[in-house]
């Protein structure tokens, strides 16, 4: 079965599930790979957590897997520091084969529901696939209450190159940053850290929480991610973690982040 073949395929299973979709799912060209993909990926941020049929499993993974091939995986090991142990990686986060990579979740942690979002919440679930939302919902039932913003929780990354995703919430930024703010974003980079390195993993990367859409200064925000994760690796080091990735995407944050750590040399 070809890439295209198991997009259809997967979509109507969804639309089985989600008849509510028909309509838009008729205004698409069912020989565009582009549109039926986009569909696939919406009907997938759409869909509320609940039990998957395996035959969709299968079938998901088989196609997870194999994008995530074409797109390309980037191994960690490969890249080079830029101070001690610290790197910074520019592109699309869901490429990197690191042993967790760190989404900027909501106090929900199930994901975006916003079809084909840009947010980073939105790719992950996306590139992991369903099982990703139902296992998040499955903690957050036991759990009995949404996340707290600075605490992080880990869950196996599915189909994702690396073999954990780290959730952590950030602060949100309504008018001027805060001390309560400063210190949340603290307490994002080290519980991240700290579950890391509780699992004894040696590598992890850092997208910029809280930057973007929740308007924490992208500067300031950096300067503290960097801070403390330097500071984090000084007064511990017996920490398995060797490799820690700042994974960036635009042109902006990349020159931020490689300024604020040359600044350390």
């Amino acid at each position: 079965m070809t890439q295209f073949e198991k997009i259809k395929k997967l979509n109507t299973m969804l639309l089985h599930e989600m008849p509510e979709y028909q309509i838009q799912a008729m205004q698409i060209n069912v020989n565009d790979y582009k549109q039926q993909r986009l569909f696939l990926r919406s009907l997938m941020n759409l869909r509320e957590p609940m039990p998957v049929s395996e035959e969709f499993l299968k079938l998901q993974d088989d196609f997870l897997t194999q994008e995530a091939q074409e797109k390309g995986i980037v191994h960690v090991q490969k890249l080079t520091p830029v101070v001690e142990t610290i790197c910074i990686w520019q592109g699309d986060i869901t490429r990197l084969d690191a042993d967790a990579i760190v989404n900027a979740a909501n106090t929900t942690m199930l994901g975006c529901f916003l079809p084909c979002h840009k947010c980073i919440d939105n790719a992950i679930h996306s590139s992991a696939g369903l099982q990703l939302r139902d296992v998040c919902y499955q903690m957050m039932l036991t759990q009995g209450h949404e996340e707290a913003v600075g605490s992080a929780k880990i869950t196996k990354a599915y189909n994702l190159p690396s073999k954990y995703v780290i959730h952590t919430v950030g602060p949100v930024i309504y008018d001027e940053v805060t001390k309560y703010d400063k210190l949340m974003l603290v307490s994002c980079y080290t519980s991240c850290l700290q579950v890391a390195s509780e699992k004894q993993l040696e590598s992890i990367v850092f997208c910029c929480i809280s930057t973007g859409e929740l308007c924490f200064p992208k500067r300031l925000a950096s300067e503290i991610a960097v801070h403390t994760v330097r500071t984090y690796l000084h007064q511990h080091p017996e920490t398995s973690l060797k490799k820690v990735i700042f994974n960036v995407f635009k042109d902006e944050d990349y020159e931020i982040y490689q300024e604020v750590l040359q600044n350390l040399q």
